[in-house]
């Protein structure tokens, strides 16, 4: 991928906004992620981290980092659990707060995303896109982004794809400060974390597609 400080393609204001924020941002959080690393591997054992490539902007893989929220638990079958059976009571705490989303800070002093854009999602969702919906990878995905404030998980996968699309092409630093100062608001709420009768999110099957 074509990350850096100044990845190709990415507007130079919005990337100096990042880096600008991202010092204050990493004098706060280290402390602050050492002591969730300590927790997770006392409470919940190793590995800290959740590791998984994702796509990012213009579809191109990179690895995203979060704080591990769910144990590797399986059932007889040999199959991991349901969602709702492995996330555990620390997970869900990390969770509600977004404090397990903190490593990904290190994924925007890479290039490879940005503190603004939409959610970095699955690799196996690239083919699964309508030619609209895969416009949301024309700008890196972002720890927070325009879906998150306007409903987050409790959205549909449309609803939220016609948000990320709503935000590439009204893209601006002011819009990226308002979802910034709107997502520290949801967050203290705790709103919209999960899908209705989900423990997080249901999978994106792909959206009917025009035929004619």
């Amino acid at each position: 991928m074509s990350a850096g400080f100044f990845p190709r393609g990415v507007p130079v204001t919005k990337r100096l906004f990042d880096l600008v924020l991202l010092l204050p941002i990493l004098i706060i959080t280290l402390p602050l992620m050492a002591v969730i690393a300590l927790l997770v591997a006392v409470i919940d054992g190793r590995p800290v981290m959740f590791a998984q490539a994702r796509p990012g902007l213009r579809g191109e893989i990179f690895t995203l980092r979060k704080f591990r929220s769910m144990r590797d638990t399986r059932g007889a079958d040999g199959h991991l659990l349901p969602d709702a059976q492995r996330i555990s009571s620390l997970g869900r705490f990390l969770r509600a707060s977004s404090l397990d989303e903190l490593p990904e800070i290190f994924n925007i002093l890479r290039g490879e995303m940005s503190l603004v854009g939409p959610r970095p999602l699955l690799v196996a969702y690239l083919d699964r896109y309508t030619p609209e919906q895969a416009r949301r990878h024309e700008v890196l995905p972002g720890m927070t982004g325009w879906a998150q404030i306007n409903g987050r998980n409790a959205l549909t996968w449309e609803e939220k794809f016609k948000l990320d699309v709503w935000y590439v092409d009204h893209w601006s630093v002011w819009l990226d400060i308002k979802i910034l100062a709107l997502t520290a608001w949801k967050v203290l709420r705790r709103e919209g974390i999960s899908a209705p009768g989900e423990a997080t999110a249901r999978e994106f099957m792909g959206s009917p597609r025009d035929k004619s």
